[in-house]
Parts: structure tokens; C-alpha cells; sequence
């Protein structure tokens, strides 16, 4: 991650710390003496973080800096992701640098979707932690179970969801097109 990929996060992050402590940016900023343009411009990425305006902010939030600025702690290879929700489904990041090689545990609930296929760039791999999967590739129709993976091209239009028997839980792995998985699962037929 860049230098100014970090410093892009801070301003939403900011952001939300203070709405999160229901904190307004006057408030906000008499007790940390900003002015509230200022905190404005920082939050909306208009203006570049600085220990300056940071180290107030933090101690107003009673926070680490270290939590404004997203850092994980030295040494420490654990990745902290918050869980993020997307059309009903559960994504947590395994990975924290973007571009590359993405990882994600997902958690597809149970329910009845219509398959709408997609198609973009890059490559992918599934594997199926619990529950059933259906997963739509191409003109296959397949149901994944526990154990299970499967790799596939995503330029050729594929889809995953609930097969409304439970919900599944899978890992999934994506990267650019090139950067491919060596695991290769057999369909099964259902």
C-alpha cells in the first residue's frame, strides 16, 4: 500500500469515528482547536493529514493514532477485517493490501436468487467451507459442497449463490488476470 493510499483512508475514516462517538464538527472542533473548515476538508480528502491536526483528533476521540490512520501493529501479521455487507451477503477481507491477489470469507445466506451472470477481468477460486454452493459458469450448473473448490477465468460469465437449502460459507481468492490458483475441483453432479 502507498503512501497516499493510506492517506486517502484517513478522511473517511475520520469521518467515521466521529459520526460513530455522534460528534459534530463544531463540537469537534472546540475541543480540539481545528477549525471546523479544516476538519471538513480533512475528512472529504481536501486536505492532507498532518501529525499537526491528527494528534489532536486522536486524543479528542480517545483514541490511537495508530486507528486514524489504519495502521495494523508492527509486527503483527493478524488481519482485522471488519466484516462488510453487499446484496445480502457477508464479505470479510483476509487480505489488507489492495490490488493483487484478494482473499475473502463470504457468507451467502440461505434463499432463492436468480442467477444473473457476470463477466470481468482477473481469476478466480472458491472454496467451499459449509453448506451448499451453486455456482453458474458458463453453461454449467454446478452445486459445491464442504471441501470442494473450484477455479475459473472470470471473462467467462459465472454467478454463486444460495442453492435455498441454507446458507454457504466459502473462501474466495481473486487476482488479475495471470495470477492463477493451482487447485482444480471435479463437478459433481447433484
Amino acid at each position: 500500500m502507498t503512501t497516499d493510499d493510506v492517506l486517502a483512508e484517513v478522511g473517511p475514516r475520520l469521518r467515521r469515528i466521529r459520526k460513530d462517538r455522534e460528534v459534530t464538527l463544531a463540537s469537534l472542533s472546540q475541543t480540539t482547536g481545528i477549525s471546523v473548515s479544516t476538519l471538513s476538508r480533512l475528512e472529504s480528502g481536501l486536505r492532507k493529514p498532518s501529525l499537526e491536526l491528527l494528534l489532536p483528533i486522536a486524543q479528542a476521540h480517545r483514541v490511537p493514532l495508530d486507528e486514524l490512520v489504519g495502521t495494523p501493529p508492527v509486527g503483527d501479521p493478524r488481519v482485522r477485517a471488519k466484516p462488510l455487507s453487499r446484496h445480502g451477503r457477508t464479505y470479510w477481507p483476509l487480505t489488507r493490501q489492495p490490488g493483487g491477489l484478494q482473499a475473502f470469507k463470504v457468507l451467502v445466506p440461505q434463499g432463492h436468487e436468480e442467477p444473473e451472470a457476470r463477466t470481468h477481468e482477473g481469476y478466480e477460486w472458491l472454496y467451499v467451507l459449509s453448506g451448499r454452493l451453486r455456482v453458474v459458469l458458463g453453461e454449467h450448473d454446478v452445486v459445491l459442497t464442504a471441501g470442494e473448490a473450484a477455479e475459473f477465468d472470470t471473462r467467462v460469465p459465472h454467478w454463486f449463490g444460495s442453492t435455498g437449502e441454507g446458507p454457504a460459507e466459502f473462501l474466495s481468492l481473486f487476482g488479475p488476470q495471470g495470477e492463477r490458483m493451482h487447485v482444480r475441483a471435479k463437478p459433481t453432479r447433484s
